[in-house]
């Protein structure tokens, strides 16, 4: 994949996101691969906006939308987890549209909780007060589907770009209390596969962060 959306630094990037919802509520997506740092920029966004703004953003994150492990295991997916397929895209577009109709005083939304690598239902509540709405998660530009049925939710896209062995790097730092056969499992049979998937064959953002 090359990347050719407009490069941006954290501040420029901080101005575009609070034009765009100056008017009403937007979404913004932040993609990357695995170890990016996707939720960093995702929050450091967030906690800026409501520095000058109380209450005024929200981060939305994909991986609530983890199937639970029962199902991986039903359907042998659970040493992918993690991979395009164990996510219920559909469910993660559909609390999309409702946090872009803000028709609701608020909405609540699953979290990720990776102490138990379970989602958590209704763990964060979204106000309809809230004008930002910052989504992340390695798919969110992936160019095949279902994923790419989720372009036009967002209204400004950006890609966390971060070198290869860097990424790799993380990765293996993520799982440092593994070794031997669990940690080639972990990596070569998951993360890294992801983490190439994502580099290949994300659409370009709009703004790239490196």
């Amino acid at each position: 994949m090359d990347q050719t959306g407009n490069v941006t630094d954290f501040d420029g990037l901080l101005a575009v996101v609070r034009e765009r919802g100056g008017a009403g509520r937007s979404v913004t997506a932040v993609a990357g691969a695995p170890g990016a740092g996707k939720s960093t920029l995702a929050e450091a966004l967030v906690e800026r906006l409501n520095r000058d703004d109380p209450g005024s953003a929200a981060v939305f994150p994909m991986d609530g939308y983890h199937f639970d492990d029962m199902v991986l295991e039903a359907r042998g997916w659970r040493p992918r987890k993690g991979a395009p397929h164990t996510f219920d895209v559909g469910g993660y577009a559909h609390m999309l549209r409702r946090l872009r109709e803000n028709a609701e005083a608020e909405v609540a939304v699953p979290v990720f909780d990776r102490s138990i690598e379970i989602a958590r239902a209704g763990a964060r509540i979204i106000p309809s007060t809230v004008r930002y709405v910052v989504t992340e998660g390695n798919y969110l530009l992936l160019d095949q589907a279902p994923w790419d049925g989720l372009a036009a939710l967002f209204d400004t896209t950006v890609f966390v770009d971060v070198p290869e062995a860097e990424l790799e790097r993380r990765l293996l730092g993520r799982w440092a209390a593994l070794s031997g056969d669990a940690l080639r499992e972990k990596m070569e049979g998951n993360d890294l596969p992801n983490m190439r998937l994502v580099l290949a064959q994300s659409r370009a953002a709009e703004f790239v962060v490196t």
